[in-house]
């Protein structure tokens, strides 16, 4: 009788989906569920989550949780009479970049549509919806006019020469707009994506006030970089766009139509298809695999003029997949996907997050899987690797260190990153100048004084190793954007495991009936 349950516990497994890769097709996402000591998944997005009160700029509101930081920038856009105040400094340093911050808000808007349930689930919706807004909202103010877009605050050469709290902040806070006459189609595109994602976020709040705001300047952010066309790549002087903008201008038109279901933004989308291809990153630059995810929702839900959008998308996939016969992306031998060693973590959130939405997608739409040349990966294959990288980074790597600040007993401790390396201001409230920083913080081998919860480093090297150096930005310094793709990954990680959870707890109800 007892072998009659283990084999019937076994074949419901099977059945639910643990294990059930075809050769060397399968992945080891579901073993790492099913251990005991998986990640707290909630603890993690409320931690990734936290993350962005961190990176606020402005006048911190009365419920701030990350008490270390105070008030910073406050004059932000004064010398052209424009209210720049608020957004997010985008890593460790202290200037406001409009393209990479967008991105960021499109993505946890993003987070926050497609897994709304499992966030809700975990008590973080809230702050969720407070992380886009405060984004958001700076977007709104930096959109001046119909073709007048502030794209950065600050001026990042001499911002990187100094190392000072945000609080203390004395260096240039010099301003970069894209407008008719020098325009940056990508930024634009961006911004309208960013705002059209969080409209869908906030469209059902009783007071329809910002939703409606938000769809506005988002409709007009399309008109001006697709009417205004030209690279930001030549008026911008940081995150400066290699891709050019065509993917932005998809990408956009793709949140739009979800936005409004508007034809004109249908027909953009089919009329453009032409000019994206396949690619092997998701980043604040590339677009084209996020627009590919958008339309190739829909598309499996009947429209069939989509078809080349899916058809790259499933190219991006054997890109990344592990066996597939198509592997343009390597993973490390601890399993993480690498993608260059420089600020990996940012390419592998984000392909996580793709790698998540696809599979939700293919499963509800009964779909399949994808096709490769070496292998067939069913949504449940695609989404336990895409768990395993969530797991990964929380900890379970070669180096048994979470990568995420905060999490776990063994995180990186002298990230790069200004306000968390200097004490606090309500700790050593005189003022800290800009040389006293390098001088005195900056090359100290302690601990950061401030544990920046929640913040997600660069990551490891090629060979799972990780030096935990401040001065190593490329591997110890946060982003949003890291954190921002992060959220939905270990929502949809979430998901998973308590999907498994449940399977398993029906099954050992059953097998106990016997």
């Amino acid at each position: 009788m007892a072998a009659i349950k283990v084999w019937v516990l076994f074949m419901a497994l099977m059945c639910f989906g643990v294990g059930n890769g075809e050769g060397d097709a399968a992945t080891s996402g579901d073993q790492d569920l099913l251990r005991l000591g998986a990640p707290n998944y909630g603890d993690a997005l409320a931690k990734a989550i936290l993350f962005f009160e961190g990176q606020r700029s402005g006048r911190l509101p009365a419920n701030q949780r990350v008490t270390w930081r105070g008030d910073s920038a406050l004059t932000d856009g004064q010398p052209e009479n424009v209210n720049l105040t608020g957004g997010y400094y985008d890593a460790g340093d202290n200037v406001k970049f409009g393209f990479p911050m967008a991105f960021s808000v499109t993505l946890l808007s993003w987070s926050a549509i497609e897994y709304r349930d499992a966030v809700t689930a975990a008590g973080q919706l809230q702050y969720l919806r407070s992380a886009i807004q405060w984004g958001a909202d700076f977007l709104l103010r930096a959109r001046t006019s119909p073709t007048t877009l502030y794209t950065q605050v600050g001026d990042g050469n001499a911002d990187h020469q100094c190392w000072e709290r945000p609080e203390d902040m004395d260096t240039p806070r010099t301003l970069y707009k894209i407008t008719a006459s020098s325009p940056g189609s990508e930024a634009s595109g961006e911004a309208s994506a960013a705002l059209a994602a969080a409209y869908l976020v906030f469209r059902d709040d009783r007071d329809k006030t910002f939703a409606t705001q938000l769809l506005g300047a988002s409709r007009s952010l399309f008109d001006f970089a697709n009417n205004y066309r030209g690279s930001f790549q030549s008026s911008c002087p940081f995150y400066c766009s290699y891709s050019g903008y065509q993917d932005e201008l998809l990408w956009a038109s793709a949140w739009l139509f979800k936005a409004t279901r508007d034809s004109k933004y249908l027909d953009f989308l089919q009329n453009n298809q032409g000019s994206t291809g396949p690619t092997n990153e998701f980043n604040w630059d590339n677009k084209n695999a996020g627009a590919q995810m958008l339309a190739t929702q829909e598309y499996l839900g009947g429209r069939t003029a989509l078809v080349n959008y899916k058809r790259s998308l499933d190219s991006f996939v054997c890109a990344v997949m592990p066996n597939s016969g198509n592997v343009q992306i390597r993973t490390t031998p601890g399993g993480l996907l690498f993608t260059r060693d420089s600020v990996n973590l940012q390419y592998t959130t984000t392909a996580t997050l793709l790698l998540s939405i696809y599979s939700k997608t293919l499963k509800s739409s009964g779909s399949g899987g994808v096709q490769c040349s070496a292998a067939t990966f069913t949504p449940d294959q695609i989404s336990s690797f895409a768990a395993s990288q969530v797991n990964y980074i929380l900890g379970q790597n070669p180096m048994g260190m979470s990568y995420m600040v905060g999490y776990s007993s063994k995180f990186p401790r002298r990230i790069h990153h200004r306000g968390s390396s200097i004490p606090s201001i309500k700790v050593l409230p005189r003022k800290l100048t800009c040389n006293e920083g390098y001088s005195s913080w900056y090359p100290t081998s302690d601990p950061n004084p401030n544990i920046h919860v929640g913040a997600i480093v660069g990551g490891p090297d090629g060979n799972d190793q990780f030096s935990d150096n401040r001065a190593d930005s490329s591997h110890s310094e946060p982003a949003t954007y890291i954190n921002a793709a992060f959220v939905g990954a270990c929502a949809a990680a979430m998901g998973q495991q308590q999907q498994l959870e449940e399977s398993v707890e029906d099954v050992l109800s059953m097998v106990s009936s016997f």
